[in-house]
């Protein structure tokens, strides 16, 4: 079965807005929670908080070899988009999710390390992401092209590019007649 997942830097959300976040929800319907947390999440992440060490090249390279480099053989890797303080893609995994996204992470982090100082990446700290990831699986086709969707306007709606295609850090740009979406 299809998932989607989202991972984000361990610096993308400041804990005093988490805590803040998690005091408004409690006063609002159980049912309402998790929606309202998430879009105030993805508006924040979208908002560019953090040292953002994925807007440098060389990393969010290295976060897309990584994301590539077991494509076929660990998960079939349907959709990505590295944005400059997280990541979302869809796989069909063959393997447990937290092995690949474990995988993913140590990788890129200790890269990240390694070349911090070099590329003023401006991480604070010895840590890159943030343990958690965002994970949902995809039960339809419906659901499946609005995630998609997402993730591919992703870089559009955050103001970083005019389209999708244009984004150099997802796999929309490799979809042959979406110019324009």
């Amino acid at each position: 079965m299809l998932q989607s997942i989202t991972f984000r830097l361990a610096d993308s959300l400041p804990q005093e807005k988490l805590r803040e976040l998690e005091e408004e929800l409690a006063l609002q319907p159980e049912a309402l929670r998790d929606v309202q947390r998430r879009k105030r999440i993805e508006h924040w992440l979208d908002g560019g908080m953090g040292c953002c060490a994925l807007k440098h090249p060389r990393m969010a390279e290295t976060m897309e070899n990584a994301l590539l480099h077991f494509d076929g053989e660990r998960y079939r890797l349907i959709a990505w988009c590295i944005m400059p303080n997280h990541v979302h893609v869809v796989i069909e995994p063959r393997v447990l999710v937290s092995e690949i996204v474990r995988s993913w992470k140590s990788y890129t982090g200790r890269w990240a390390l390694a070349h911090h100082a070099d590329l003023e990446l401006g991480i604070p700290g010895k840590i890159l992401w943030m343990r958690e990831y965002w994970d949902r699986f995809v039960r339809s086709e419906e659901y499946l092209r609005l995630t998609i969707y997402y993730i591919d306007h992703n870089p559009v709606k955050a103001g970083l590019c005019a389209t999708p295609r244009s984004w150099p850090w997802s796999g929309a740009r490799f979809i042959a007649g979406n110019a324009g979406l």
